[in-house]
């Protein structure tokens, strides 16, 4: 092990790279040559005579000794920047990266105008949007904070619920229009169903068809945006959010009584950034735009 103790910037670039999960992807994060991201965190396993990380087709993977800085180091971050906020104050505009976990109906439907809006407000504030189809891993600090459509229990995590949503049964008009009528649910057995790759289903709050009786679909994506493309096309019918029908032309709503979901939006954040001004102010502000968005759009349909 070197007598020198890593400083902070070997850390930030180590955290990158365990976000990223690869040199390049961490270089455009720290707007770094690849191969001098590689040189840093060589120096680093040399200072700490350990390896972080293992390489691997699929990228680079923390190791055990990686994995026991990762927290030290997310730790060290957010002491940085509750350093920073102290001595600029509290109370002026929001500035820095903050990265936001989401599936991808909210990601693409709700959030992007949400987050607008409060960079709008914050010109210095960079907002990033993880989209993905899957939980977000916040103990990896692959975002600072993450929506989810359920409520954790496991981990050092603070939940916060954000909001109701409805979900309904919906097809473009060009497909009822070329298809028998729908008048009950055992007529949807002779409907080409869209909806999510079952054994892709990350969430059981996602499962949406159960309610419907319907076991098979023909059409399926674990994306979202996908499926409302199928349904906007005329393909098919499937269950879809009533915040994202504004956003797609020609849609009807179809069996609303015998067909209607709730479900909700969570606010999930590590327990050690709850300390941190600047997410607070962002978590809450994040929020309270959700909340007011949901409730707009649903009024339109």
């Amino acid at each position: 092990m070197s007598d020198t103790a890593p400083n902070w910037d070997d850390l930030r670039v180590f955290l990158a790279v365990a976000r990223a999960e690869s040199l390049s992807g961490a270089g455009r994060v720290l707007k770094m040559d690849p191969a001098t991201v590689g040189r840093r965190i060589a120096r680093l396993e040399l200072d700490l005579g350990a390896p972080l990380f293992a390489k691997s087709p699929q990228g680079y993977a923390l190791t055990l000794e990686g994995q026991r800085l990762l927290s030290h180091a997310a730790r060290a971050e957010d002491e940085m920047m509750r350093a920073f906020e102290d001595v600029a104050g509290q109370e002026g505009p929001l500035s820095g990266q903050i990265r936001l976990g989401a599936p991808d109906g909210s990601a693409n439907f709700l959030l992007p105008q949400v987050c607008a809006a409060i960079v709008e407000k914050h010109p210095d504030l960079e907002v990033q949007i993880v989209a993905l189809p899957r939980i977000v891993n916040l103990s990896k600090r692959e975002a600072d904070m993450a929506i989810g459509v359920s409520a954790p229990t496991a981990g050092r995590l603070h939940v916060e619920k954000i909001s109701d949503y409805k979900l309904h049964l919906a097809a473009a008009q060009s497909y009822l229009d070329r298809h028998p009528p729908i008048t009950r649910l055992s007529d949807l057995r002779h409907h080409r169903v869209i909806g999510y790759i079952q054994d892709m289903i990350f969430d059981r709050e996602l499962d949406y068809l159960s309610a419907t009786g319907l076991d098979t679909v023909q059409l399926a994506s674990n994306s979202v945006s996908v499926q409302i493309n199928w349904i906007r096309q005329g393909a098919g019918l499937g269950i879809m959010h009533d915040f994202a029908i504004p956003f797609t032309e020609g849609l009807t709503k179809i069996l609303t009584e015998e067909v209607s979901l709730t479900r909700s939006f969570y606010l999930i954040r590590h327990r050690d950034n709850l300390r941190t001004d600047r997410l607070n102010r962002f978590a809450a502000a994040l929020s309270d735009g959700m909340r007011r968005e949901v409730a707009r759009l649903e009024a339109l349909t």
